[in-house]
């Protein structure tokens, strides 16, 4: 049964906790029409529950984005019920070293890294990325202005991590989280230069040192301050960017 709605329709990742989640709230809040993609059907469905107690209009769906067996079926979920896709933020990642930091992850030296650890971080922070977006695909070019969110990290700008004098010189050297949100941030370029023709906005965001499951809750920001620049690039006027990388300060280095 397809529920045509007025409403924009986005989609989040990753969004039964965290940063997802805080980015679905608010893009509820603002009116839109959320689908909660969670691994765990149960934690979608208490999450999507809470935004909708919140008067928000948010529905769950089961998305593994390393199975794409199950991404297909949440395309095809969505296309029955509202036939189209206005935003997609891609927020499911992993750091690769359980609830470790990525500043303190000593098991992704490059020199001593588990390969298999390297694989599995690719395979949800970029090629699960991939399997999402063309999925998705068909149903963002029915909306007259689609936006992609990219959700990346400071860590991931060659610039900013390469500066011996900078903010970042004191992190680990990382074979597996940091250079998989470098290649997040170049095939987000990748795919704005494919997609500007169909008036699809594509941008990679940094939310920045937010206090999540992942760093032991160590970090200094919440998961709605993390948020803010992810739902800022989800709703780009048509004069909005395409193929950048951003904080809630502005632009940043690749």
């Amino acid at each position: 049964m397809n529920e045509h709605t007025t409403h924009q329709v986005a989609m989040v990742t990753g969004a039964n906790k965290g940063i997802g989640r805080a980015i679905a709230a608010r893009l509820a809040a603002m009116g839109m029409t959320v689908v909660i993609g969670s691994r765990d059907p149960r934690r979608g469905q208490e999450a999507a529950a809470a935004v909708r107690a919140a008067g928000g209009d948010a529905h769950a769906v089961a998305l593994d984005v390393t199975d794409l067996t199950t991404v297909q079926e949440a395309a095809r979920w969505v296309e029955e019920r509202w036939g189209r896709l206005d935003v997609l933020v891609n927020n499911a990642g992993i750091t690769g070293s359980g609830k470790v930091s990525p500043e303190d992850a000593h098991d992704q030296v490059p020199s001593s890294v588990d390969l298999d650890m390297v694989r599995a971080v690719f395979e949800t922070n970029v090629f699960g990325v991939i399997a999402v977006i063309n999925a998705m695909l068909p149903l963002l070019r029915r909306s007259p202005a689609a936006r992609i969110v990219n959700v990346s990290s400071h860590a991931g700008s060659l610039t900013l991590t390469s500066d011996p004098d900078g903010p970042f010189a004191a992190l680990l050297p990382s074979a597996a989280y940091t250079p998989s949100k470098s290649a997040l941030n170049a095939l987000t370029v990748q795919y704005a230069n494919e997609l500007c023709k169909d008036g699809i906005l594509v941008n990679a965001a940094a939310p920045g040192f937010v206090a999540t499951d992942s760093n032991n809750h160590s970090g200094y920001l919440t998961p709605a301050q993390g948020a803010a620049v992810v739902v800022r690039l989800a709703t780009l006027g048509t004069d909005g960017p395409t193929a950048g990388f951003f904080s809630e300060d502005g632009l940043l280095p690749w």
